[in-house]
């Protein structure tokens, strides 16, 4: 589903080598968790799966093709495959609950039968039903990224990327935002990728864990195993 193979990003301006030599694979229906401080590259890998950002060096494929592969054009109509929530959620503040979620819909033409149908559905999913016709600004921050998670799944996504969605939260808040993560990668088989530093919380999960520092991925444990490969050439098994 994600691949990447020996990628390297290295932004010329500032001199900096953002990642180094990554190879990581993730499977159609996995949810894996990215885990690092702040700046060691985890987002970066995010943004290049929906390419935001391309590799300097290496491969990045995304459903089976390198994204250098893709023309404007196809990668246009690969994003509304992918879905993204962000940490800061960026909800529309004027807009309902139902209109922000529906918003994406309205963005590819969907039909007014489709949107009234798809929008209840992911709403009543991420548990607020009762707040359709509420704005942002009323609503707890744990409820304004379920809200982003419902804009970010109303397509239907064949891969959804979350960076840092509980990077403004409290500790309980968080571990419900996980738990609605992993609701969603059984009930729907969405593949997932979930960038965090919160360790402790992402440990609960007990799913796939890759550690990342520096740009460098330094440990990929995977759900149920003991064992961390300790450097990018284990994972590959070099």
């Amino acid at each position: 589903m994600i691949d990447f193979k020996r990628v390297h990003l290295i932004y010329h301006k500032d001199k900096v080598h953002a990642l180094k030599d990554v190879s990581l694979s993730f499977s159609k229906g996995e949810i894996s968790f990215l885990v690092g401080p702040t700046g060691c590259g985890k987002s970066s890998l995010l943004k290049m799966v929906y390419m935001d950002i391309m590799p300097s060096r290496g491969s990045v494929r995304v459903l089976g093709k390198d994204t250098y592969d893709y023309s404007e054009r196809q990668i246009a109509h690969l994003r509304r495959k992918v879905g993204v929530v962000f940490q800061d959620f960026r909800l529309l503040p004027t807009k309902t609950v139902y209109e922000n979620v529906a918003y994406p819909l309205h963005v590819i033409g969907a039909s007014d039968y489709e949107i009234e149908r798809r929008v209840p559905q992911v709403v009543k999913l991420v548990g607020l039903e009762d707040k359709l016709d509420s704005l942002p600004g009323s609503l707890a921050k744990g409820q304004e990224q379920r809200v982003s998670i419902a804009r970010a799944i109303v397509n239907d996504p064949l891969i959804l990327l979350a960076d840092e969605p509980t990077g403004n939260l409290d500790p309980d808040t968080s571990m419900e935002i996980i738990k609605l993560l992993l609701e969603i990668q059984t009930t729907r088989g969405t593949t997932i990728l979930v960038a965090s530093h919160d360790m402790e919380t992402v440990k609960r999960s007990r799913k796939r864990i890759v550690r990342i520092e520096n740009g460098i991925v330094v440990s990929d444990q995977q759900p149920g195993f003991a064992h961390c490969a300790e450097s990018t050439e284990d994972v590959r098994g070099e």
